[in-house]
């Protein structure tokens, strides 16, 4: 019983882990149709904001909660109206500049920072759970989740923020005869993308340190489980999570990290085989 608990709370670490970092890219993606090929890069940033916020005497908390999520904001709404704001409707020329943006980040931070890994210890002692000691944070990142989907539930769903952002997306021309500025809620919704993707990278520095390379780990996965999601942004992304990463954890205790990993890329071909508009294009369908 002892093993299946603790096997149970690594599950939940992962899903949570998977929906943090995939949540940023599944709001970029899901509601303005941009493929960001630079979202690893902004879990990168996230990462390093926090260390340095810390470093500078910040708390830890508020380094990783608060610092790291509007420092990336910031940066994303910059690119938005530098560089995305532009390509709006060519996937293809946005899928090459993100590129381009990401080996630009790469570089820059190498340059800054050298090709070595920092971070920071995870806040929260470990737990005993019978004869298995389990880290507290993995406790943290499952409640992170949960209340960061609330949150995007409740905005998206009983906000007029989250109305005007749906309704732009749905049909911009509309949006804007009504006297809404599409391209206001384009920046917003990028910048809010790009922040949870640097809350996300902050979250998990902890776990994994930070490096400028390390959104090359990180991507892929993220966009199997949005693309496995399918078109409902948050129940999507969840669900995704959920599946994939139980799947990966399962396969990881009963084999190896790589052979984990393996079989959830395997079970998202699958899925994807039997479902090509992902989950919720074929199950729940009205959800958000």
């Amino acid at each position: 019983m002892d093993l299946v608990l603790a096997v149970l709370v690594q599950a939940g670490a992962a899903v949570a882990s998977l929906f943090l970092v995939s949540l940023g890219l599944a709001v970029i993606f899901g509601m303005m149709r941009v493929i960001n090929l630079a979202h690893g890069e902004f879990l990168m940033l996230g990462g390093y904001a926090a260390i340095l916020a810390n470093q500078a005497g910040v708390n830890v908390g508020v380094a990783m909660l608060i610092v790291a999520p509007l420092a990336v904001a910031l940066i994303g709404a910059v690119v938005e109206r530098v560089l995305i704001r532009r390509l709006y409707g060519r996937m293809i020329d946005t899928m090459l500049a993100t590129w381009g943006l990401s080996l630009a980040l790469i570089g820059g931070v190498t340059m800054l920072f050298g090709n070595t890994i920092s971070g920071f210890a995870a806040p929260l002692a470990s737990v005993r759970i019978g004869e298995y000691r389990i880290s507290g944070y993995d406790f943290f990142l499952i409640a992170a989740a949960i209340l960061l989907a609330l949150a995007t539930w409740i905005v998206l769903r009983f906000t007029p923020v989250g109305l005007l952002a749906r309704g732009t997306m749905q049909n911009p021309e509309m949006a804007a005869s009504l006297g809404v500025a599409p391209d206001r809620v384009y920046a917003v919704t990028f910048a809010v993308g790009a922040g949870l993707s640097g809350l996300a990278g902050a979250l998990i520095a902890p776990l994994s340190g930070v490096v400028p390379t390390m959104g090359a780990v990180y991507i892929a996965k993220a966009f199997i489980t949005v693309i496995t999601g399918g078109a409902a942004i948050l129940a999507g992304t969840v669900s995704a999570s959920a599946l994939l990463g139980t799947v990966s954890t399962v396969g990881t205790f009963l084999t190896t990290p790589v052979l984990g990993d393996a079989l959830l890329l395997a079970v998202a071909i699958v899925l994807l085989r039997l479902l090509p508009r992902g989950i919720t294009g074929r199950f729940l369908r009205r959800a958000m």
